[in-house]
């Protein structure tokens, strides 16, 4: 028994012996990472934008004199011809104030003829050397009074016959009546907006859109499509940006033109699309970003000695799958894409040296 233990004792002392080889601790394997160098590329930015389909002119009708609608021809969305009768407001205060023009005029008609007949024959008497000159003169002042008079009477007809047109509400153009602000049995004032008409003719998508969407160059034309038939593209041209900001929303308005002979109705709904003019921008994908003190960041790799490094960067926009780097990053940089979360500063990690090139 007492061989066996000693035998064990010699036994254990030469693996101790063999486990005691001094080499040293092992160096750390350097992390893998993938990574992309950073280079400027070109970049045709856009954006789709909504809005609907609207006439390039459109005019709201009213009467031009007050009175109660008795009658109402059209609704909304029928299709209009210049000069149709849209409505109608009670005439009955408008004849009556005709009656009394036509009276008037009569009556200065009537006095003018005997002016006239007065002045002849005094005229008569002074070729005879009957009558003086003083009366002749009277006939003549009272003639010329009489033809201002019936000018002035003919004056207020004409201008009762139009207040007498004036309740009747025609169209202006051809088009569409897109809006009704009044009903029969209303009383509707002088210049009341009762029909707005959208004429025929020129088309023009409109979108509310946000000021910064055209701070930048559009590269050319867009298109427009409608939201029902995505596969219909128009051809269509920024046409006006308005040049202030609507204080209830926010945004400007932006008027785009389409061809009159596109098919597509008033008030549809579209999807405008444009592109900005291309320019170079350097683009990484979302997995370089990481942050350095709340702000965005990127690693840096440095291609001699394999350290990494935090650099603060100012992204200029954000992409599908990618973000824009304003600043902070410069052509030749070796950027870790893949990795990132588990760096430290001055780590050495190992990559691709193909990928770097």
């Amino acid at each position: 028994m007492r061989t066996i233990l000693v035998a064990t004792a010699i036994v254990c002392a030469i693996g101790l012996g063999s486990c005691s080889d001094e080499r040293g601790p092992t160096e750390p394997t350097p992390r893998q990472v993938g990574v992309v160098v950073a280079k400027p590329e070109p970049l045709v930015q856009g954006g789709a934008i909504t809005g609907d389909v609207r006439a390039r002119v459109q005019t709201d009708l009213s009467f031009r004199v007050s009175g109660k609608i008795i009658e109402r021809l059209v609704e909304v969305g029928q299709s209009v011809k210049a000069g149709q009768l849209l409505a109608r407001i009670d005439p009955e205060e408008q004849k009556a104030d005709l009656d009394v023009a036509a009276a008037n005029l009569q009556s200065a008609e009537a006095q003018q003829t005997q002016a006239q007949l007065a002045y002849d024959r005094q005229q008569s008497l002074f070729r005879t050397q009957v009558t003086t000159r003083a009366a002749l003169d009277q006939a003549q002042e009272a003639l010329l009074t009489a033809q201002a008079s019936t000018k002035s009477a003919q004056a207020l007809f004409e201008t009762a016959q139009d207040t007498l047109s004036y309740t009747e509400l025609k169209a202006d153009a051809d088009g569409v009546i897109t809006a009704r602000n009044a009903e029969v049995g209303q009383v509707a004032q002088a210049a009341q907006v009762v029909f707005t008409l959208a004429h025929d003719g020129d088309r023009d998508a409109v979108f509310e859109v946000v000021e910064s969407a055209f701070l930048r160059p559009i590269d050319g034309d867009g298109t427009v499509t409608l939201l029902s038939n995505p596969t219909q593209k128009i051809a269509a041209k920024v046409r006006e940006i308005s040049p202030t900001i609507d204080s209830s929303t926010g945004t400007i308005k932006v008027k785009v033109a389409i061809s009159s002979d596109a098919p597509i109705p008033l008030g549809a709904p579209v999807v405008g699309r444009f592109n900005y003019v291309s320019q170079d921008v350097i683009q990484l994908p979302w997995s370089a970003m990481t942050s350095r003190g709340g702000k965005p960041a990127i690693w840096i790799v440095d291609p001699a000695s394999s350290a990494v490094s935090a650099r603060a960067v100012d992204v200029a926009g954000y992409e599908t799958g990618s973000f824009i780097v304003k600043s902070g990053v410069s052509e030749g940089d070796v950027v870790v894409t893949d990795g990132t979360k588990f760096l430290r500063a001055g780590e050495i990690v190992s990559y691709v040296k193909e990928a770097s090139k």
